[in-house]
């Protein structure tokens, strides 16, 4: 990304150099506009690729209470990607953990988290609390 907007940054230096010498416009002006121009591109170019990536086909919501994840099994389809939403209805802070999606993460009480996960092969995938290791879960990819 960065070298694809160095490389529009140069091409749009070398257009405006030309435009630049046949205007009449005061030298303060013509210098001040370019970079926001270049900036401007570079930060939607970031911003589009970032939200893309983070796009999930489904959205799964996970609930832990009394020390338990609802439902403990939980369906999901197989080649999408994946925004599981993990919510804490306990009074105490709980841990989120996945060996097999590579992810740890504390859900404070009352708070949620989210986790994206996939595309994944059609399989069974656990999860768990870390913090209370008999609370346990599998998202079922079909």
């Amino acid at each position: 990304m960065t070298n694809e907007c160095e490389r529009l940054s140069f091409a749009y230096i070398l257009k405006f150099r030309k435009v630049r010498s046949e205007m009449k416009v005061p030298v303060s002006l013509r210098s001040a506009r370019l970079p926001a121009v270049l900036v401007g591109a570079c930060v939607s170019a970031s911003l589009l690729l970032y939200s893309s990536a983070h796009a999930a086909d489904q959205e799964i919501v996970i609930t832990i209470k009394d020390r338990h994840f609802v439902p403990d099994i939980v369906p999901a389809p197989a080649g999408q990607k994946i925004k599981l939403i993990v919510k804490n209805e306990d009074p105490m802070p709980s841990e989120f953990e996945s060996v097999e999606f590579h992810r740890e993460k504390v859900v404070p009480s009352g708070k949620e988290i989210t986790v994206f996960v996939g595309p994944l092969e059609a399989g069974s995938y656990e999860f768990f609390d870390d913090f209370h290791p008999d609370s346990r879960g599998h998202l079922v990819v079909k």
